[in-house]
C-alpha cells in the first residue's frame, strides 16, 4: 500500500461507532473480549449490539499460531458457553487455509529467471545459470 493509499484510508475516528472493550480469560484456554457500543460521551449505547471476540492459540512447529474468531451472544456467560467450540471451527478452518496455501506454492511452477527462484531453490548461480570457463 502507498503512502497516499495509507493517507487516505485513515480518514478519522468515528465517534459514532466507539466501543469500549473489556477482556474476560479463564487463563487456561483463551480470552474473549467484550466490545460494548459507547455513544462520544462514553455512556453506553443501548441502539447497539455488544460485540464478542474469541481468542485462542494453535500450537504449531512454527510456534504460537493465533485464532481469532466473531462469538454470537448476548451475554459474557454465553460467549463462554460457545468458545470451546467456535474455537474448535476456526482452529480447523485455518488449517484447511494453511494446507491450501501449502498445496498451491507446491503446484506453482517456477520458471528460470522468475523472481524468488533463488530462494526457493537454495540459491542460484549468479548471471542467470549460464556456465563460465575462468
Amino acid at each position: 500500500m502507498s503512502e497516499q493509499d495509507q493517507a487516505s484510508a485513515m480518514t478519522g475516528m468515528d465517534p459514532n461507532s466507539l466501543y469500549r472493550e473489556e477482556m474476560f480469560t479463564d487463563r487456561r484456554i483463551g480470552s474473549i473480549h467484550m466490545l460494548t457500543p459507547v455513544l462520544a460521551s462514553g455512556e453506553d449505547d443501548s441502539s447497539r449490539d455488544k460485540v464478542f471476540l474469541g481468542e485462542t492459540q494453535m500450537r504449531t512447529a512454527a510456534g504460537p499460531l493465533p485464532i481469532n474468531f466473531e462469538i454470537q451472544a448476548n451475554t459474557i456467560g454465553e460467549a463462554a458457553e460457545q468458545f470451546t467450540q467456535l474455537a474448535q471451527d476456526a482452529a480447523e478452518k485455518t488449517i484447511k487455509q494453511i494446507e491450501e496455501m501449502q498445496r498451491e506454492q507446491a503446484n506453482k511452477i517456477v520458471l528460470p529467471g522468475e523472481e524468488g527462484m533463488g530462494g526457493a531453490m537454495g540459491g542460484g548461480m549468479p548471471g542467470g545459470g549460464k556456465i563460465q570457463i575462468p
